[in-house]
């Protein structure tokens, strides 16, 4: 464990594990939406589309909301106690769901609480974490974030392995949800450097020119390759469609975040070495090829193994992108910086999801995941412009 955390702040890794215990309870619940939706509530492609695409959308937005308003305010744990708070509250009456706008509801609260706390708590692991050894800070939050997405599945499918119902998996999800607020209140501490980081909370609304064209430029990729991307839903949707078994996708998903949290400490702490620029575009070439692939391939196998792989292109973007967003920031502006960041991903995630939804609902599958692989090709070659750090 030392040696995997040789650098990383004692901060990173106490939200390292908040991570861990929220991801454990969203991955209770997040596999088995799209079959609940579909065996239990009688919804398709294109609704399951809409309810990712508004709740990944809301919480992008609102993501730059709360980078503005914590360089604003001066300050990162409110932000993170009341997101985290909030999503775990309302994530488990997914249970008492009737209908798919129910779910849409509950998944659009629950976005709000991760749109709330993610600028605010990216931009204090930037604070806390010297800039040589912000890829490794990042690559290790992801991966014990991933960690919570290995258990979670597993509990799940454990917990349908011995007869109980998607409703009462959703209802347990609540326990860990619980424990992360107490985890947030006694071991989370705000450095007091952090209240002396902007000289006024109206300049922060005027400066964003001062991040620069490359960091704008970044931006303009991100929003191309999100066109394209759409939920991982869709990607167990496919896996369901090919026959996978309802306890099989837990545990594949479960295999999956195991396959996310390796590459994010790998991928991390390679970025610090060599750069963000080549690590993205790997990143993005990888997700090229397997979505390529989703479309032309029929085998079931084929289909797993393809799953599996597309675990790698998270730990060569997740943490690189966040490292490179810190290092083009002035250290004032690093919060909005985070919030517009993650606003971009926003502004192509409704879009994404509700278009491969609907390309997937009348063209079929193999017609969507063309488009994404297309649209993450033509966001490689706008990155090539963007120069590195």
């Amino acid at each position: 464990m030392k040696g995997i955390t040789k650098g990383v702040p004692k901060t990173v890794i106490g939200l390292g594990f908040v991570s861990l215990l929220t991801d454990l309870s969203s991955e209770m619940i997040y596999p088995l939406i799209p079959l609940f939706l579909t065996s239990v509530l009688g919804a398709g492609a294109l609704a399951l589309g809409i309810i990712e695409g508004i709740a990944e959308s809301t919480a992008s937005v609102l993501k730059v909301v709360s980078g503005l308003w914590t360089d604003r305010v001066k300050k990162r744990k409110p932000f993170i106690l009341a997101g985290y708070g909030m999503a775990g509250l309302v994530r488990p009456l997914m249970a008492f769901a009737t209908g798919w706008p129910m779910v849409l509801g509950i998944r659009f609260v629950d976005r709000v609480g991760k749109g709330v706390r993610t600028a605010p708590r990216d931009a204090l692991i930037a604070d806390v974490t010297p800039p040589e050894s912000r890829g490794a800070a990042f690559g290790v939050h992801r991966s014990m974030d991933h960690f919570g997405a290995v258990v979670g599945p597993l509990v799940a499918a454990a917990l349908l392995w011995a007869g109980l119902s998607m409703r009462s998996v959703f209802l347990l999800a609540a326990v860990p949800a619980v424990i992360v607020i107490v985890v947030i209140q006694r071991v989370i501490k705000e450095p007091v450097q952090v209240s002396t980081i902007t000289e006024s909370g109206a300049s922060v609304f005027s400066r964003g020119r001062e991040l620069g064209s490359n960091y704008w430029t970044l931006m303009a990729a991100v929003v191309v390759f999100t066109l394209g991307n759409s939920a991982d839903a869709f990607l167990l949707l496919r896996l369901s469609d090919s026959g996978v078994s309802l306890v099989m996708i837990a545990i594949l998903w479960s295999v999956f975040s195991m396959v996310k949290m390796a590459s994010n400490l790998f991928g991390g702490r390679l970025s610090d070495r060599i750069g963000p620029k080549p690590m993205l575009l790997a990143g993005w070439i990888l997700y090229a090829g397997i979505y390529l692939a989703m479309a032309l391939v029929s085998s079931q196998v084929v289909f797993i193994a393809l799953f599996l792989a597309y675990g790698l292109y998270f730990g060569l973007t997740e943490p690189v992108e966040r490292a490179w967003v810190a290092a083009l920031a002035p250290q004032d502006l690093r919060g909005s910086a985070f919030g517009y960041y993650n606003g971009a991903v926003g502004i192509g995630a409704l879009p994404a999801s509700v278009v491969f939804g609907g390309i997937w609902a009348i063209t079929g599958p193999s017609a969507a995941f063309m488009f994404g692989a297309a649209m993450a090709l033509i966001a490689a070659i706008i990155l090539t412009r963007v120069a590195t750090p």
